[in-house]
């Protein structure tokens, strides 16, 4: 039905094109169609008289008016030249031409931008693969085995020697101690900083088992946030079942519609991810860790929901302090080294503490990298790098200044 609607539209085009390019031959000079005209006046009178609608006083003015104007239009038809017209042969040649331009032309931007073969869906159709898809995807277990490859490339923070010595003293005390609460909560975001996302995410899992209904919303979002890390960005069913819990105890929570709308995402509903990740954003706040990842994706999945959508631009609070420029930071290379690191990790610390809290743009994220390059803690800086790539790795712009806080922090 498509390419018999397609064909029938492109050939009538054609067919005007044809029958207007060939048509120019009976062309005549405009004084002879007015010759024309006043002639058929004449015959309206003579019939609107026989008829009575026009009394013969009436009737015999509009012959003289008419025939006057009949007069004139005909001298100028014989002193007017006939029109020129193209040769025939050349006037096929173009007909033939636009033919061949309009349907071949259409067939072959159908060709570029569309998609031959492939049926068309309906909505339901689509919502219904996208069920599918969303009931038969990979396990937690498949995903982190699918991703671990991957992960096992990208680069984790180095504790130091005594930090390291405590991590495995807290593993073999949760051994000894499977129902300690703080215990199990410590191990967790401990695990998890150090990029240890299996077993962040079972720590975890084991802390709300223990919390049972004393676990908030916060609880289960971490839960789902490890998981999801650890299957390299991938929302398991297992993940699901964790946002789900979450917004049943929060329906604002922003980490777990962050997430659910990643899930949409993932399984064949941006219209759906798009109208979360519209909400968040335009509810802010701009510091909000998840801000940042979803200016990296929403202007894809507008585009893949069949939204316009113009992008708001950052809105800080003026009273926010973003931490050291780059240029407060080269002001302080020139100081002395104690004066200057006392200065540096004056403006660092602030800056520190809330990107580990709550996240934020990668402007702040480079500033973070340059100072400690500049305070000499390749470590801390090389840690926080890596943190960020994997938060920003979707946006171009982000990954360019984080190459270039890299740089200046003396990071390869």
């Amino acid at each position: 039905m498509f390419w018999a609607v397609a064909i029938l539209v492109a050939g009538a085009v054609a067919a005007l094109i044809v029958l207007a390019l060939l048509g120019r031959g009976q062309d005549t000079p405009a004084a002879a169609s007015d010759v024309q005209v006043y002639r058929d006046q004449l015959d309206e009178v003579e019939r609107d008289l026989a008829k009575g609608i026009i009394p013969t006083d009436e009737a015999d003015r509009l012959r003289t008016e008419v025939s006057r104007r009949l007069i004139e239009a005909a001298k100028h038809a014989d002193a007017a030249e006939p029109v020129a017209t193209a040769p025939k042969g050349v006037t096929r040649v173009v007909a033939l031409l636009s033919v061949l331009v309009v349907v071949g032309g259409a067939l072959g931007v159908y060709g570029w931008l569309g998609a031959p073969g492939y049926s068309d869906l309906s909505m339901a159709t689509r919502i219904e693969m996208a069920d599918r898809a969303r009931a038969t995807r990979p396990s937690q277990e498949i995903a982190e085995e699918q991703a671990a490859a991957a992960l096992q490339e990208q680069p984790k923070p180095t504790p130091d020697p005594a930090f390291g010595a405590l991590m495995e003293r807290l593993r073999m005390a949760m051994e000894q101690r499977p129902d300690d609460i703080q215990g199990f909560r410590l191990l967790a975001r401990n695990e998890a900083g150090l990029g240890n996302f299996t077993a962040a995410a079972r720590a975890q899992t084991r802390l709300v088992t223990l919390l049972d209904d004393k676990a908030t919303a916060s609880d289960f979002g971490d839960k789902a946030e490890y998981l999801v890390f650890a299957a390299g960005g991938y929302v398991s069913p297992e993940a699901e079942t964790a946002l789900v819990r979450a917004l049943n105890l929060d329906g604002g929570n922003g980490r777990a519609r962050y997430y659910s709308a990643l899930l949409y995402s993932q399984t064949g509903r941006p219209d759906l991810a798009f109208r979360l990740w519209r909400d968040l954003l335009e509810a802010g706040p701009e510091d909000a860790p998840w801000i940042a990842p979803i200016r990296a994706q929403i202007d894809r999945t507008a585009a893949l929901a069949g939204v316009r959508y113009d992008v708001p631009e950052p809105a800080l609070d003026p009273a926010f302090e973003p931490g050291p420029s780059a240029e407060d930071v080269e002001n302080a290379a020139g100081m002395a080294p104690d004066d200057r690191d006392a200065m540096i990790r004056g403006m660092v610390s602030g800056l520190a503490d809330r990107l580990a809290r709550e996240g934020g743009p990668a402007t702040d994220w480079a500033r973070l990298i340059s100072a400690y390059g500049v305070l000499g803690e390749t470590e801390t800086a090389a840690a926080i790098l890596s943190e960020a790539r994997e938060t920003f790795k979707a946006d171009d712009t982000a990954m360019a200044a984080l190459r270039d806080a890299a740089s200046r922090a003396g990071l390869e």
